[in-house]
């Protein structure tokens, strides 16, 4: 290691390199709650170039790495294990290029997801990639995990978005796959070797987005529910009234709700009755006018039908405001929660209700004192589970329950936040025996010496 760490000094200088007390907590561990645990030795490279030579070097040291973007993941893929070298991106920041006629935009993987979002904005364009971290996460690694966020139900997952890349190998190899076309079909389309796997298979020094015209206008609505059933009913109709306009489809229980409302003081309730489920609903238009007029007319044709209880308008933005701060009320809740098993899963939308009721009972049936809150796009297929009963020791428990559910309902045990080290020792219950011995064949082609994120994904 000694040696190692006077050749990275000599590569990178004493300004980029970082030992013993001189680095901070923050890099000890990523959001996920996993144990925190100091690197061995901390590196911030500026450039692809530094970062080839950084992995050219660990590799010829057999020196395990793990990647660190914004820290924002909640799988614990980010967090180092013992006497593992941490690599930051934060360092290669910044947009390289926007072009408003191809509507793509190129940025080093440490950019913070919100400058992208401004940058675009600045130009009429939107990226339509948003997530409540957006502040901190970085494009790099919402890339390497394929993140989600609000608005898949209308434009995919991050890997829907990314037209090309650069990545850095294990051994130093520096992959520039830059593509800017939508169709290019020349061959293997290496970039979804990276997109999702978590800095596993080669880390993402460099992104080209697709971008999508700004919308005119915006409609929000909160409605209440009597049912689940009443929830899948209308998202069938109003991707129908609707179209591709519809962008956001959140689905809140009742405990939930009302467990936000509870928390966050300062927000007080837009419906005046309480219902067994809330759903905001999200509409985009690029004339506000008409625009307003269909998705009210939309709405008001489902209220006649009693698919939905009741429903109010977002007169404003304050008020759509107020509605995703409901909605994104999670992070206020986990601040006082205490110990959390917090499950982002995917199942089949019409498994979901059935799910949802048949978790809560066995989890009561099991554990004194628990409450379960849940949430989720719905529209994607994503459920978001948090069940808590103040006891530590009671947390892994019930990550364990909820995955093997998972299993049994054909889903999947993790919609938007990766695998991690968390969840790799359940990866059975999402994939085949053959999908997972091919994952493992992938990973030892590109990384032989397994230094590159050891022990996440895959065992």
């Amino acid at each position: 290691m000694r040696t190692l760490i006077d050749e990275l000094s000599a590569l990178l200088g004493v300004s980029s390199l970082f030992l013993g007390d001189d680095i901070s907590e923050k890099y000890y561990a990523d959001w996920s709650g996993a144990d925190a645990c100091a690197p061995a030795v901390l590196v911030k490279p500026k450039t692809t170039d530094q970062l080839s030579k950084v992995m050219a070097l660990c590799h010829q040291h057999d020196q395990a790495v793990v990647v660190q973007g914004g820290l924002t993941g909640l799988a614990g893929g980010a967090t180092p294990l013992d006497g593992e070298l941490a690599v930051s991106l934060e360092r290669m920041q910044g947009i390289e290029e926007i072009d408003p006629v191809a509507m793509t935009l190129t940025a080093l993987a440490g950019t913070p997801l919100q400058v992208l979002q401004d940058t675009a904005d600045e130009h009429n364009l939107s990226l339509p990639l948003d997530l409540g971290a957006r502040g901190s996460c970085q494009i790099g690694g919402n890339v390497s995990t394929n993140a989600g966020g609000t608005e898949v139900i209308r434009y995919g997952m991050t890997r829907s978005l990314v037209l090309g890349l650069e990545a850095v190998l294990a051994d130093g190899t520096v992959i520039t796959a830059m593509n800017k076309m939508v169709k290019n079909n020349s061959g293997y389309d290496l970039k979804h070797l990276f997109i999702g796997s978590e800095g596993t298979l080669g880390i993402v020094t460099r992104v080209v987005l697709q971008l999508q015209p700004k919308a005119g206008s915006s409609h929000t609505a909160l409605c209440g529910l009597s049912s689940y059933e009443s929830a899948t009913q209308l998202l069938v109709e109003l991707k129908r009234s609707l179209g591709s306009g519809l962008t956001g489809f959140e689905l809140m229980w009742d405990n939930y709700y009302h467990k936000v409302l509870a928390t966050v003081t300062d927000l007080t309730d837009p419906l005046e009755g309480k219902f067994p489920f809330y759903l905001l609903v999200e509409y985009k238009d690029n004339n506000a006018e008409l625009g307003a007029e269909r998705f009210e007319s939309a709405l008001f044709q489902q209220l006649e039908l009693g698919v939905i209880v009741d429903a109010v308008i977002a007169k404003s933005h304050q008020d759509a405001a107020v509605f995703w701060q409901i909605r994104d009320g999670i992070g206020e809740l986990l601040q006082v929660l205490g110990p959390v098993s917090n499950q982002d899963v995917s199942l089949p939308i019409s498994e979901i209700g059935a799910f949802a009721k048949d978790l809560k009972e066995r989890l009561v049936a099991k554990y004194a004192n628990i409450d379960l809150l849940l949430f989720g796009h719905i529209g994607d297929n994503n459920l978001h589970a948090v069940a808590y009963t103040g006891l530590e020791e009671d947390k892994f428990k019930i990550n364990h329950d909820i995955m093997l559910m998972i299993g049994e309902y054909s889903g999947a045990i993790t919609a938007e936040h990766g695998i991690g080290v968390l969840k790799r020792d359940y990866l059975s219950q999402t994939r085949s025996e053959s999908e997972i011995a091919l994952m493992k064949t992938l990973k030892s082609t590109m990384d032989p010496k397994g230094i590159l994120n050891p022990g996440r994904v895959i065992k």
